[in-house]
């Protein structure tokens, strides 16, 4: 390691991570520091492809280097390093499993699951999203796919179904399977077959994230997923008026007595007809994360923004 590679990395040490509160260099954040021709160029490891400090992180950088003699300029790579989900499972292709509930029909879960997807995806993480409403499926048109043939490989084999994929995303919805105008009857231990065999029957890859779009209620579906696969944690959709915040409640009452952890809560539809503020509450009462609400929830209400997070758990 030559002089000037010495005391670049001594420099960088002094940029810390406001979440983790330690220096980038103990993380491990920095890797593959090189200098040439002027140029400091390395590979910055995030907790999460979503980090939302990344402009923080850049202009730490360069105060710290472009200072020392022999550095003009400096190019930052982006990676991540997502970290497994508070009940890792070695033997599944995915890193974290995010289940969105809502206890109530109607309140905007699947769009928070289709829009969360993307929006990892966006930032450069591995992500796929499956339909967990067996019975009445929403997915393929939220994602514009609608009704399509279901795509089968064999992989040691073993047939496996093919995901599509859309902005990015890996899909898979028993809509790609089902005539979309026969209605799904079934009782509780097909459903629960069903949600097992969309993990083990369909060619995920190397997930970062699996995002769960789970029925509404607390019944066969939530419980089966509960059962079947290791959950990182759970999202919650609420609409702001009290008949969808008892819903709301019942389904945060159902993850904690499952041991999953509640991420936050989100409070959608906010605005004149509905008004604002449940959701928020909800998640006070709770002692939970609030998530956001809608656009015209955020113009009404006056509330104190907390700043984005990094971490990565």
């Amino acid at each position: 390691m030559s002089e000037l590679v010495q005391q670049a990395m001594q420099a960088l040490s002094r940029v810390i991570d406001p979440d983790l509160r330690r220096d980038i260099v103990s993380l491990e954040m920095v890797q593959d520091l090189q200098i040439l021709d002027g140029v400091a160029s390395f590979r910055f490891v995030l907790t999460t492809p979503a980090c939302p400090l990344k402009d923080h992180f850049v202009q730490e950088v360069d105060n710290v280097l472009l200072p020392l003699e022999g550095i003009d300029s400096v190019k930052i790579t982006w990676d991540a390093r997502v970290p497994k989900g508070l009940h890792g499972n070695l033997n599944m292709p995915m890193q974290n499993i995010i289940a969105v509930g809502s206890g109530k029909g109607g309140v905007g879960k699947s769009t928070v699951s289709t829009n969360l997807a993307v929006a990892l995806a966006g930032h450069g993480a591995r992500v796929g999203l499956l339909d967990g409403d067996i019975l009445g499926p929403n997915i393929p048109t939220m994602v514009g796919l609608g009704f399509a043939r279901p795509r089968v490989t064999t992989i040691n084999g073993q047939n496996k179904m093919i995901p599509y994929e859309a902005y990015g995303v890996k899909v898979m919805s028993m809509g790609f399977l089902a005539d979309p105008n026969t209605p799904m009857i079934w009782r509780g231990p097909m459903l629960h077959s069903a949600i097992r065999q969309f993990f083990s029957d369909v060619d995920w890859g190397n997930l970062d994230y699996m995002v769960v779009d789970l029925p509404p209620g607390t019944g066969d579906a939530a419980l089966s997923l509960a059962q079947s696969v290791p959950l990182t944690g759970a999202v919650i959709v609420s609409q702001p008026q009290q008949v969808a915040i008892e819903d709301a409640r019942r389904a945060i009452a159902m993850f904690e007595k499952l041991n999953v952890p509640v991420l936050g809560v989100v409070e959608n539809m906010a605005g004149e007809f509905f008004g604002s503020g449940g959701g928020e509450a909800l998640a006070v009462e709770r002692r939970v994360p609030f998530l956001g609400r809608g656009a015209a929830g955020r113009q009404r209400a006056r509330r104190r923004r907390r700043r984005p997070s990094c971490r990565g758990d």
